[in-house]
């Protein structure tokens, strides 16, 4: 059996704003349920068929705001594959969301970045090529990257 990602789960202050930014991002995602959790608080289930973000509503503000790529534990990014990373940029500016890429330009593989409006980062990759060697090739440059690091806890690592 394949592994895969089956769902994601996140709280949010605002669960209709990260449908809105979901559904801009994956014109295939729908909202395939929702309901109460046993707290009281609303949850939304936001994707297609086979995989899905559930959404919980947060009930408190945390003491000290996430900020990703600073090196804490925590999720700095998710990605997702897509087939047309410029349809998508083109998507999310119309929507007002704010591109957070960063200067990539490796051979075989395109990337860009938006911010949701909860300030989580989430990158979506376009493979240029079916030969997994090229698209996994890390040897190779990916221009306009030498100035930032290449550790898991910065932007330009994937």
């Amino acid at each position: 059996m394949a592994t895969r990602l089956e769902h994601a789960n996140i709280c949010v202050r605002d669960i209709d704003a990260m449908v809105h930014f979901l559904e801009t991002a994956f014109p295939e995602f729908h909202v395939r349920g929702e309901g109460a959790s046993n707290d009281g608080t609303r949850w939304v289930h936001v994707g297609s068929d086979e995989t899905y973000i559930a959404l919980g509503q947060s009930r408190v503000e945390p003491q000290k705001s996430w900020t990703p790529y600073q090196g804490i534990p925590g999720v700095n990014h998710l990605a997702y594959e897509i087939d047309d990373v410029e349809a998508l940029r083109k998507r999310m500016t119309a929507a007002g969301y704010r591109d957070s890429t960063v200067p990539n330009a490796h051979p075989f593989r395109k990337r860009v970045y938006f911010l949701d409006p909860e300030g989580n980062d989430w990158e979506f990759v376009q493979y240029l090529s079916d030969d997994p060697a090229k698209r996994n090739d890390y040897d190779l440059p990916d221009h306009g990257l030498a100035a930032l690091s290449g550790t898991a806890c910065n932007k330009g690592s994937s």
